[in-house]
């Protein structure tokens, strides 16, 4: 059986392929190219899988910000909660596991137990938690992410709350002579305190961390401050699309 699984994200589009239960493609693309470039617009909005190089679907889920825009026969859209722990189900076999996934505009946190979601925290209002906060103030320094993602050891504080004022806090230290070391530890950290508000409710072993800030080397090192082992998954991004093509083959 082949099924397509798409995570339609509010920075990236996230496409993968299974067949018999194994991933074999993968592909992304900026959602304003995806939406541009490989969508019909009609009524609804239709996903031209042509124009996209893939035919012979025998199934396709949909998860993400878009979920409910396409207009396919063969689409079902699942939420974005089940989307990513069928992800971490077939990345890792585990089925007991607290997972933060922080996308481009939101934060998800979620406990599961025995295979089932028993808790979950959200946060869809506040930009300065999550992935686009980090592309910010990396702009600001104008070095790369993962550059800045190195650097986690004698942070320098920024106190604002809200992202906006973060920039100017920041471009603040640098006119101070701040070193872009202390500089990217106290980003990275910043981070880590917002964080912990949604982390604090949820004890656990074992946390499995997606989404692109998954590949923050120095946010894992701070996370390990609140739990014995940080899993990584080998497509932490792909995480969503990966559970649409696995929840795909479960329901048969």
């Amino acid at each position: 059986m082949r099924i397509l699984g798409i995570d339609l994200g509010s920075r990236e589009v996230k496409l993968i392929l299974m067949e018999d239960n194994k991933l074999v493609e993968k592909s992304k693309f900026s959602t304003m190219t995806f939406y541009r470039d490989y969508c019909n617009h009609g009524e609804k909005l239709e996903v031209n899988l042509k124009k996209l190089g893939i035919e012979n679907i025998d199934k396709a889920i949909s998860t993400g910000y878009g979920r409910n825009n396409t207009n396919l026969n063969y689409f079902k859209a699942i939420n974005e909660l089940k989307a990513h722990v069928y992800g971490v189900f077939y990345q890792t076999g585990l089925k007991d596991f607290i997972l933060l996934d922080v996308g481009g505009q939101d934060v998800k946190v979620v406990k599961v137990e025995k295979g089932i979601i028993t808790d979950l925290e959200l946060n869809e209002k506040c930009a300065a938690s999550c992935g686009r906060y980090l592309e910010n103030m990396a702009n600001v320094l104008e070095i790369s992410l993962d550059r800045m993602f190195q650097y986690y050891k004698d942070p320098i504080e920024l106190n604002s709350t809200c992202a906006v004022f973060s920039e100017s806090e920041l471009i603040g230290k640098i006119a101070e002579g701040v070193s872009m070391e202390r500089l990217c530890s106290g980003v990275n950290y910043s981070l880590y305190k917002r964080l912990q508000p949604l982390l604090n409710k949820f004890q656990g072993n074992k946390l499995v961390v997606a989404g692109g800030v998954a590949r923050n080397l120095a946010l894992n090192a701070l996370l390990l401050n609140d739990y014995k082992e940080i899993i990584q998954l080998e497509e932490p991004q792909f995480n969503g699309a990966i559970g649409c093509g696995f929840y795909g083959e479960r329901i048969g």
